[in-house]
């Protein structure tokens, strides 16, 4: 992933399967990015999924117990962990970001403790607002999204979910709060059929 300044940012698995983040400046050095208390077996570690123009990112990572956290690296290289208020504390729960705009907004998913997951924004002050998509169920594992471009500048957030027929729907939850669901009329309307909403640019246009 790379932002108009020339920033790239990534992850590497070492010889023991260990993940690491990294940061490629535009002149070329290499930074790796590291969070604290990031595990240190197999498969575990810090994945930075998320870049804005100003340099900050953000990503999850796992530790010990494979319980994921968020992260916050602003540009001046300091590095603040987070976990969503209702995330889970068990294996494979817990707090994932996958994207940031230019405000400092956060944008992810949480799993909670009865294995169900739901969205989150995390604001520049750190405050949290969860939710839900309407439609969404406990049964069908909540309310998902994509990666790192599921926020908009203007703080639109998408997603999707499976309903009560099992069908996969996409939405688009607006920065005031407001569901509009998105679904494409040639999609399969069976079981596993429909479709996910994956990105949203700042003009609104939606793939």
């Amino acid at each position: 992933l790379n932002n108009s300044l020339g920033v790239i940012i990534g992850s590497y698995g070492d010889a023991n399967k260990v993940q690491h983040g990294f940061l490629r400046t535009p002149k070329g050095t290499f930074i790796t990015i590291d969070a604290p208390g990031a595990g240190t077996s197999a498969f575990q570690g810090t994945s930075p999924l998320g870049l804005n123009d100003l340099g900050a990112i953000t990503g999850y990572y796992q530790d010990a117990n494979n319980l994921y956290h968020g992260f916050l690296r602003p540009p001046d290289g300091t590095l603040t962990t987070f976990d969503v208020p209702g995330a889970g504390t068990g294996a494979y729960q817990g707090t994932s970001a996958f994207d940031i705009n230019l405000e400092g907004t956060i944008g992810g998913t949480y799993v909670d403790a009865s294995g169900v997951s739901h969205g989150f924004l995390r604001a520049r002050d750190g405050k949290f607002t969860t939710f839900g998509a309407p439609g969404a169920t406990s049964a069908n594992g909540g309310t998902y999204t994509w990666g790192n471009t599921c926020l908009n500048q203007a703080g639109a957030f998408v997603g999707y979910y499976l309903d009560v027929n099992n069908i996969f729907t996409g939405f688009v939850r607006t920065r005031e709060g407001r569901f509009i669901t998105i679904e494409d009329p040639s999609a399969a309307t069976g079981a596993y059929g429909g479709g996910i909403t994956t990105a949203i640019n700042l003009e609104g246009a939606i793939t």
